[in-house]
């Protein structure tokens, strides 16, 4: 029996002085917290066993990525399944006072928080990041794979792997956090959460 574990982490905090919704948008790169948040994560990675590294095409994933590349001694190696979720507020102030979601023009999109109709389906995004997980856990079989990713896709995962419904309030998932899948063989048999850039 081969133990096999796939860490999913966060990206750092991302420069967005508009406060905005950036979510696929380009040009969106970490702030100088941010680089220093992925440093620290990366670093508690030394000496761990990681076989591969999977990172979103996102330039905040990628800047992300760049010191786990240091650390493990891997290529980075980009990955469009695990792309941040499709949203149609992109662009908007989303929280707050002066948030733009308050506009009638917008509440449309606004009727099912359940699947949600403002973006890309729970169910769709969860496919295809465990989809993801599962080429990591064959390429990396009987070590450790990294996969830089999104906050709303990790917490998909973390979703599916509870057995928990995909619709969701709160979400466990800081910057730079890193969530990880136990497997045994092909069967996940825990999972953890951990902040290592916590007091960044």
């Amino acid at each position: 029996m081969s133990t096999t574990i796939v860490h999913l982490v966060r990206h750092g905090e991302v420069h967005n002085p508009t406060r905005i919704l950036y979510g696929r948008m380009p040009g969106y790169h970490l702030s100088s917290r941010g680089v220093s948040q992925a440093a620290r994560t990366a670093k508690s990675f030394a000496g761990h066993d990681v076989a591969y590294l999977g990172v979103s095409p996102m330039q905040r994933a990628q800047e992300t990525a760049r010191p786990f590349a240091e650390v493990t001694g891997l290529e980075v190696e980009t990955d469009e399944l695990i792309n941040e979720a499709e949203n149609q507020f992109e662009g908007l102030r989303t929280k707050g006072w002066r948030s733009q979601l308050w506009n009638p023009v917008r509440w449309r999109l606004m009727v099912n928080p359940m699947l949600p109709s403002w973006g890309e389906a729970y169910t769709d995004i969860a496919g295809r990041m465990m989809d993801a997980v599962e080429r990591a856990r064959r390429v990396a079989e009987g070590h450790e794979a990294i996969l830089v990713s999104h906050q709303l896709p990790i917490v998909m995962v973390q979703r599916t792997a509870r057995g928990l419904p995909l619709a969701h309030a709160g979400r466990e998932c800081d910057l730079a956090s890193v969530t990880s899948l136990v497997f045994r063989d092909d069967q996940i048999t825990d999972i953890f959460y951990t902040t290592p850039a916590k007091e960044i």
